[in-house]
């Protein structure tokens, strides 16, 4: 499958740290976030999370990956269903995929505020989070992307190649942060998430469409 002509990209965050990014105006990186005690519930894996801090992109060097706000080029991501399971050993978050937001950008209207912001970008083809991973800076290489197993529904077991699992998570990360203008929807996974997320916008200058999508969680 060749690259879309306008890739859509998604970031997924607690409901409960949605006040913060409205009132900070960004979404930050997680070098930044390391830093506050006051913006809400971590969902992701500490182990990765300092690996990412410490992991290097080979197309923009000196930048890390923990320096940069991440997205993935589809909803109901991996990293998504482990939230689900809530069973990994190394998971401190066990509250479910309920709370959890999506968030949806456009990949070319935040690689244009990049340029003229004077931003670096990358984006992986597998995850950023792995020991090991290939990022590139040219746009011209996204058709490197598996844009089969971006796609992909069912990713894992019997008879499935372990590379869907792997395409999957392939990445698109912008350093520093991410003007909150940039998000143009929000998904929740239930009706009674929509009015708790359209509560803590009511006076937000910027305020993306919520929409009750369950096709974009397990």
């Amino acid at each position: 499958m060749p690259a879309p002509l306008h890739p859509s990209l998604y970031h997924i965050i607690h409901v409960d740290r949605l006040s913060s990014v409205v009132a900070d105006g960004h979404m930050w990186c997680d070098e930044v976030m390391a830093a506050r005690e006051d913006a809400g519930t971590t969902i992701g894996i500490g182990e990765i999370k300092a690996r990412r801090l410490a992991s290097g992109l080979a197309s923009r060097p000196g930048l890390r990956v923990g320096q940069c706000v991440p997205f993935y080029f589809c909803p109901r991501s991996v990293m998504l269903f482990l939230l689900h399971r809530g069973n990994h050993p190394s998971l401190t978050y066990r509250g479910g995929q309920a709370p959890i937001l999506h968030f949806e950008t456009e990949l070319h209207r935040l690689v244009d505020w990049a340029a003229d912001n004077g931003r670096r970008w990358a984006f992986t083809l597998s995850n950023a989070g792995a020991v090991y991973f290939e990022d590139r800076s040219d746009l011209g290489q996204l058709g490197e992307i598996n844009w089969d197993a971006v796609n992909a529904t069912k990713w894992s077991g019997q008879g499935i190649d372990p590379m869907i699992k792997e395409g999957k998570q392939a990445e698109f990360l912008v350093e520093r942060s991410l003007p909150w203008e940039l998000i143009s929807r929000i998904g929740v996974r239930a009706s009674n998430v929509k009015p708790q997320v359209e509560h803590i916008l009511r006076d937000a200058a910027h305020r993306p469409v919520v929409e009750v999508v369950p096709s974009w969680y397990y």
